[in-house]
């Protein structure tokens, strides 16, 4: 048996606390294990000024961390799931998934103004291509401004820099690290859907690491996972990143998964949204089914646009 084990991680607050938490999880299914954490500084973390679909798209914040796990320098990775491409680096699996949080997205406003309440022309910083299209499919009169960087750093931009009237970032990852007082009021998923995998914490280990995915098995949360299944096929089916404005929800009830899906033109002209049902059993494959509802309904075209710019 493993006596000592190495999580790989980002250094920000948010993955440090998600590393924890893993941490902490092993040690209470394993007390013999000698853990330790190393921090990986990853591309997403060097690069702050440019927006991610310029830099790489959402792999770059785990090729680093990947890269030392396939060099077998730490033992497990620990991300965000929704910074997890669809395809992984051959050699590597997610081993585990932890329980998810609330998947939803928060308006944190200066003013404590709610979105519906929001004057023409209110600058709302982020820098997610999806969340920036369903604002401004509901709300066309908001002006989008680019954001980049940690939890704190948005926050300070917004309190003390006076940059933006509003920001909108994760739920899971304001009440995580203790600051859900800051926000205003949660995003109904009737006007924003989160991204794929949000609220979810992904540990990425290496192919036929039998004892490691063992551990692992411990402390994996099964109702996380079938929805982190869904979620990630309906992605894959629609080749998404972060040059595709996609959001998807999960919610499972019993033996049912029912599954919300949007792909959306990036200045929010134009939304698609289906909905679809199915037994857990078929997680996957609901995944692949709503995103060919949507690419029949009009998403064809939304990506042939976005691929032709």
């Amino acid at each position: 048996m493993k006596h000592s084990f190495r999580i790989g991680t980002r250094g920000s607050k948010l993955a440090l606390w998600q590393a924890n938490h893993v941490r902490n999880l092993l040690s209470a299914s394993n007390p013999e294990l000698e853990i330790e954490i190393q921090i990986i500084k990853t591309t997403g973390d060097a690069i702050l000024n440019s927006p991610l679909s310029e830099i790489g798209g959402k792999g770059v914040f785990v090729k680093e961390i990947e890269e030392a796990l396939l060099s077998e320098n730490v033992d497990i990775a620990v991300h965000s799931m929704k910074d997890v491409p669809t395809v992984l680096p051959a050699g590597l699996i997610i081993g585990a998934v932890v329980e998810r949080h609330d998947p939803r997205d928060a308006f944190i406003s200066n003013t404590g103004q709610t979105l519906a309440k929001l004057s023409k022309g209110s600058r709302i910083g982020t820098g997610s291509l999806r969340r920036a299209s369903q604002l401004l499919h509901h709300y066309p009169s908001i002006k989008i401004v680019s954001i980049r960087g940690n939890v704190d750093t948005r926050i300070r931009k917004l309190k003390e820099d006076g940059e933006f009237d509003a920001i909108v970032l994760a739920v899971a990852g304001l009440e995580r690290m203790g600051l859900g007082e800051e926000i205003t009021e949660i995003i109904s998923t009737d006007i924003m859907l989160p991204a794929p995998g949000q609220g979810i914490v992904a540990i990425e280990c290496r192919e036929g690491d039998e004892e490691t995915a063992n551990i692992l098995r411990a402390i994996n949360h099964t109702e996380t996972e079938i929805a982190a299944i869904s979620e990630r096929a309906f992605l894959y089916r629609l080749g998404g990143d972060c040059n595709v404005p996609v959001g998807c929800n999960a919610i499972l009830s019993g033996n049912t998964i029912n599954l919300s899906g949007i792909i959306s033109s990036p200045e929010g002209k134009l939304l698609i949204k289906k909905d679809a049902s199915d037994s857990i059993q078929h997680a996957g494959q609901l995944g692949e089914q709503l995103a060919e509802m949507i690419l029949e309904a009009g998403g064809n075209e939304i990506l042939e646009q976005l691929t032709s710019s």
